[in-house]
């Protein structure tokens, strides 16, 4: 290994990342050193980091090789794999676009939630086919101090539990995952959103990502919402042939989610990548050690 290994920072709706290049899949990041790298006051810090692969050269992405150039191996800020960030692919595709391997235009990713189609607009937005959410069912609460909520559970490739509240502060700090139940529902943990009403086709949410804490944004988790409230006012496209849409304010930004009548969910966002350097590997090295 060199010396110095290269690295970018970017952010979608203030959800930000650790970008990682090594097409060949050459570089090792153990989980203390994701952690490292995230950490906020010693390292670059990042609600995650994108590890950028080709799918040839990584074992869970291989079969996915004749679809999609790229894998997205994202993992948490806790150095934890995850198996899907909505925000990370769009700021993944903008780097692909950043670094010459994808121009305007649609581009397949690989991901450990499938492959996604994502969409290079002209005006800087990127579009990312999500895929279809799936509802378990069952019931499920989740709970913060003395207040409980009744909430909906949403798989977007990874888990989560959408409770609709009156006012987001009920939320508390998010720093500590919010207890839910029963323990079942969710034996890997889930990404918990609170959600408020803004007006017709307009709510807003915060969430504690799983691995991450409180973020200021996380796509799917938009996605999950947008689902879980178009069930909760009584539209579901696949059974009306009528696509909805909701506007969904995170504390970073807005996101615009859009169900189809196939079931296919579109996130619509900007992405940005605000700095590159490189990272001292005997820094690394120490710091995963410590």
């Amino acid at each position: 290994m060199s010396t110095r290994i290269a690295f970018l920072k970017g952010h979608g709706t203030e959800n930000d990342f650790v970008i990682v290049p090594d097409p060949e899949n050459a570089i090792d990041l153990p989980p203390a050193a994701v952690a490292a790298l995230c950490d906020r006051r010693a390292g670059i810090g990042g609600d995650g980091l994108l590890h950028v692969v080709r799918s040839a050269a990584h074992p869970e992405a291989a079969g996915m090789a004749a679809e999609a150039e790229w894998f997205m191996d994202y993992r948490n800020g806790d150095g934890s794999i995850a198996e899907m960030c909505g925000n990370g692919v769009r700021v993944f595709a903008r780097y692909l676009q950043r670094a010459g391997h994808a121009t305007e235009g649609d581009l397949a990713v690989a991901t450990r939630g499938g492959v996604k189609t994502v969409h290079l607009a002209k005006n800087g937005d990127v579009t990312v086919g999500m895929g279809r959410a799936v509802l378990p069912d069952g019931d499920v609460t989740v709970s913060v101090g003395e207040r409980s909520w009744p909430a909906r559970n949403v798989n977007m490739g990874n888990p989560h539990a959408v409770a609709f509240v009156d006012d987001l502060a009920h939320a508390g700090d998010l720093l500590s995952p919010p207890p839910f139940s029963p323990a079942a529902a969710y034996p890997d943990g889930v990404n918990v959103e609170f959600v408020a009403d803004r007006g017709p086709g307009h709510v807003a949410l915060r969430v504690h990502e799983r691995g991450s804490g409180e973020t200021r944004s996380c796509g799917t988790g938009a996605c999950a919402v947008a689902v879980a409230t178009a069930r909760r006012d009584g539209a579901d496209p696949t059974v009306t042939g009528t696509p909805v849409t909701y506007t969904v304010d995170v504390p970073g930004g807005t996101l615009v989610i859009t169900e189809r009548p196939d079931g296919e969910i579109e996130m619509t966002g900007p992405a940005v990548i605000v700095a590159e350097g490189e990272i001292d590997a005997d820094w690394l090295e120490a710091a995963t050690s410590a």
